[in-house]
């Protein structure tokens, strides 16, 4: 209740206008749609569809997976056109990727052209100023997701930059001043896991105004992938009982993509629930395993087929969820390098190394903690988890 009453004053009554009539309804909506089209076998197509519109960044993060120095970015045609498709089968809700997604030139306008949908935009904040927020609070269908990876110099660390930390705050405090409903991410490794899993993180965040803390596990992928920063299980189940505990009475909303609402290890790709179009045009199944058998032609009105008809993310779906509940590039990485193989998909980046690195990887902890499962105490929690789950995955 507290946090609805401080979302409702800080808000203006138009952005929370938007935010029920073109994410709350369509998204509960759509996830009935999808659920039918499964149950029924009808042609695949996601619930939503993460969009990852340019590679390029003003950021050289470690553990990300995006090519440093990467040019590939999606076409406005390709990127009204995912949309379009999307709109045909139910879908209106959108995460939008990069790179840093404020670098791509005309973004904002694509906001505007579709306001019937409603879009969550991933972004390091440090190109967010005043008047991007109010450009942003003039769409009024977008929520920023901005990620903060540690205080001063663990954020200064991860993202190899100095004095990120001030500059996301001033992104934060934009969007604020904005009354833009907008929420703060966080991909928990070693070094920050003490600064911000934590009360006091919390608070932190709801006194700068977002509405809603985004917790990952970060997973160790790219060039620079730094796998001893990777959790424990020990630590990936404190995350998760530190979430369930604080969920009873935070100030702001706590969300996470991993777990069901009795604590069951979730995997938005196997389930189909998400897709990734990357800045290639190709269609990957989800951020971090950058392969591809499908790509969209000129203006993506090829979406729908490719989807219907892709044997490389539809065998995806079917492997990983025959051998894992968790993230198969954490928990059995070499099973994953196989089953690509089976395909022959082309790689996606830039840097034309993802193969390699996979092949590199070793074992590490993931979120699937059967049999000791935690479940959601809290009851609205548990509805949502049960009713509304939109998993993403996008980010960490």
């Amino acid at each position: 209740m507290k946090l609805g009453w401080r979302v409702f004053r800080q808000t203006p009554i138009r952005l929370l206008w938007k935010f029920c009539w073109n994410f709350c309804w369509p998204n509960l909506w759509n996830m009935r749609k999808f659920e039918r089209r499964q149950q029924r076998g009808e042609p695949f197509f996601p619930a939503f569809n993460m969009i990852s519109v340019t590679e390029t960044c003003n950021l050289a993060c470690s553990g990300c997976w995006v090519s440093k120095g990467g040019r590939k970015s999606l076409t406005a045609e390709q990127i009204d056109g995912i949309i379009r498709e999307s709109k045909r089968h139910g879908s209106k809700f959108f995460g939008i990727l990069g790179g840093e997604p404020l670098m791509y030139k005309g973004l904002i306008s694509i906001f505007q052209r579709h306001k019937d949908c409603y879009f969550q935009l991933f972004t390091n904040g440090t190109l967010l100023d005043d008047e991007v927020a109010l450009q942003l609070r003039k769409a009024g269908n977008v929520t920023p997701l901005i990620s903060i990876e540690g205080l001063e110099e663990e954020s200064d660390r991860r993202r190899q930059a100095n004095e990120v930390y001030q500059r996301t705050i001033r992104g934060v405090r934009a969007c604020h001043k904005a009354g833009l409903i907008f929420g703060v991410a966080a991909s928990i490794c070693k070094n920050n896991y003490d600064e911000l899993v934590s009360r006091q993180h919390i608070e932190r965040v709801a006194r700068e105004g977002a509405a809603y803390l985004w917790y990952y596990i970060y997973r160790p992928v790219g060039a620079d992938a730094h796998p001893e920063q990777a959790l424990t299980q020990e630590q990936i189940r404190g995350l998760r009982q530190f979430l369930v505990r604080e969920r009873l009475n935070a100030p702001v909303a706590l969300i996470d993509v991993y777990w069901d609402e009795e604590g069951r290890a979730m995997c938005p790709g196997a389930t189909g629930m998400s897709h990734l179009v990357s800045p290639s045009g190709a269609l990957e199944f989800c951020p971090v395993i950058q392969m591809a058998t499908d790509f969209l032609n000129s203006d993506a009105s090829n979406m729908t087929e490719l989807y219907a008809k892709s044997e490389f993310l539809s065998g995806m779906r079917r492997q990983i969820a025959q051998n894992t509940r968790g993230c198969i590039l954490m928990d059995n990485p070499q099973l994953m390098v196989r089953i690509l193989q089976g395909y022959q998909p082309r790689e996606t980046t830039t840097r034309g190394t993802a193969m390699e690195e996979y092949a590199r990887m070793t074992n590490i902890p993931s979120h699937d903690m059967a049999p000791e499962l935690i479940p959601e105490q809290s009851r609205p929690y548990r509805w949502l988890k049960r009713h509304y789950f939109f998993g993403f995955g996008a980010y960490g």
